[in-house]
């Protein structure tokens, strides 16, 4: 369940790279093939009526590389694929080896015709870290891609996507710092006898004109218990935005699949800083989940690193919205000049027409170190997708700071930072622990705190009437009240703020464990 994030941040930096004019374009430009998003979707049902065989591995001797020995490998940007041409945009590629197994293969798509891209170790320099490899020929394959444009910066194109290992991929606004990934599809995370994890096999990359802003990605998805046909249509700039579609055939029922998957890492905060001994006052790249129902509700629900495996079903019909966010955005709030969580970006997902009943879930494993992706969230239909069965699905994907405004008149006020610790009085140690949630400040909170009315409750634990104050430093709201969960190893609590009978906040949601 754990996931090492060594292993998807390898060979990717939020860095601008400059390149000079190249050489490189397809390298086999000669072998075309016709091409449209059919083509992708016609492989995805054949292949999804054959028994799954998977692709082969590399050899021995690139899965023993070090990690220094793998990073010693770079691909030279002179040589990026379409480097050489008007196109705005450049794509770069990984080597395969240590924790990337088997390769993928890379189309090039121009005027309707796809041509192979094939591996060439010769793009690659090759530090005095790396051993002679065995097999080295055009067929080896890649083991993902990178994407690079002109948004502006003076030395040269920057990155804003990678998609690299099963079916992950990672993107960054201007000016933020990779941080959680999305994927492809998410199968049986959270199951005893283990989570499946997809392969995007294969990518065809449209070529972009000169002054096109944006770049259409197709790839080919594989896994045991499902094949898909997915097109990302990528905008990258303040925000990255991609439109996706994606075209599933399931080759068994498929009952605990998600949607729209989204993964990441929360170590500790506020709420549990007690538990680690470090300099950092948190650790996370991601610190909530927001979601916007289909009752049109906002909902969020602090992240948290539980001592036993958490999973959370918020059910809906027809959700607005969710995704992971990061609320806390100053340097001081992590004191890590290095990792700058701060800079750190959310992942809203939107979805595109009708999803029908189903929930958000959310899967909280424990984790004591920052290295390991310990969050997952994604939709999970309440109906089980059927062998044969051919599921269409379109969403939006924003890497962000924050998602776009709810068509709402006046959005409630959100939740900026969650604390919890000791209940005291005076000397004395009382039962239960409190809570301090911070409001940001609104239009409803300006009459203070007597014009509010606030909603505390749990069926597990008894709750204090709460105290709302306004907080000087945020110009908002704080509310702070106690639980006492009793003999429960849990509880569940929802606070909320409302005036005249009006949602003023976010619905406040916390999982409070033993």
């Amino acid at each position: 369940m754990k996931l090492s994030r060594r292993a998807f941040l390898v060979g990717s930096t939020a860095l601008t790279f400059a390149g000079r004019p190249a050489v490189a374009g397809t390298g086999n430009e000669a072998e075309t093939t016709p091409f449209s998003r059919q083509t992708v979707i016609d492989r995805a049902r054949a292949l999804s009526r054959k028994g799954y065989r998977a692709r082969p591995m590399v050899p021995q001797d690139w899965l023993d590389l070090t990690y220094d020995q793998y990073r010693d490998i770079r691909f030279r940007l002179d040589d990026a694929l379409w480097a050489d041409t008007s196109s705005n945009y450049n794509v770069d590629f990984f080597a395969p080896g240590l924790y990337f197994e088997r390769t993928i293969k890379v189309w090039s798509v121009e005027n309707g015709q796809a041509a192979l891209v094939p591996f060439d170790i010769d793009h690659f320099k090759k530090g005095d870290l790396v051993p002679q490899l065995t097999r080295q020929d055009p067929a080896l394959g890649y083991s993902g891609l990178r994407l690079r444009t002109d948004l502006g910066h003076p030395s040269g194109k920057t990155e804003y996507a990678v998609f690299q290992g099963a079916s992950y991929f990672r993107a960054i606004g201007l000016g933020m710092t990779y941080g959680l990934s999305g994927r492809g599809l998410a199968l049986k995370t959270g199951d005893p006898m283990g989570e499946e994890f997809p392969d995007f096999t294969e990518f065809w990359l449209e070529k972009p004109g000169p002054d096109q802003d944006n770049i259409i990605l197709h790839a080919l998805l594989d896994s045991p218990s499902v094949c898909g046909a997915y097109r990302f249509d990528i905008a990258p700039g303040t925000n990255c935005v991609m439109e996706v579609q994606a075209t599933l055939f399931p080759r068994v029922e498929l009952e605990n699949v998600g949607i729209g998957p989204l993964t990441s890492m929360f170590l500790f905060d506020e709420t549990n800083r007690n538990r680690f001994d470090d300099f950092r006052p948190a650790v996370h790249d991601n610190d909530g989940l927001l979601i916007h129902n289909g009752n049109d509700e906002t909902l969020w629900r602090p992240l948290a690193n539980h001592n036993r495996l958490q999973i959370s079903y918020f059910v809906d019909e027809n959700p607005k919205g969710f995704g992971l966010m990061q609320r806390a955005r100053k340097l001081s709030d992590f004191a890590d000049l290095e990792a700058l969580y701060h800079n750190r970006p959310g992942l809203w997902v939107q979805p595109h027409g009708d999803w029908g009943a189903g929930s958000v879930v959310l899967v909280e494993i424990p984790t004591q170190a920052e290295i390991f992706d310990n969050i997952v969230a994604y939709w999970r239909p309440r109906d089980p997708m059927q062998p044969g069965d051919e599921v269409n699905l379109a969403y939006r994907l924003t890497w962000c700071t924050e998602p776009p405004k709810p068509d709402q008149t006046l959005p409630p006020a959100r939740v900026l930072n969650t604390a919890m610790g000791a209940r005291h009085n005076g000397a004395k140690t009382l039962p239960g622990r409190l809570a301090a949630i911070d409001f940001e400040p609104h239009p409803m909170f300006d009459d203070g705190p007597d014009a509010m009315t606030v909603y505390i409750t749990s069926q597990q634990a008894e709750t204090t009437q709460g105290v709302l104050q306004r907080n000087p430093e945020t110009g908002g709201l704080r509310l702070v009240f106690g639980f006492e969960p009793g003999d429960s190893p849990y509880a569940e609590l929802r606070a909320q703020l409302f005036r005249d009978g009006e949602r003023a906040s976010e619905v406040w949601l916390y999982r409070w464990t033993e």
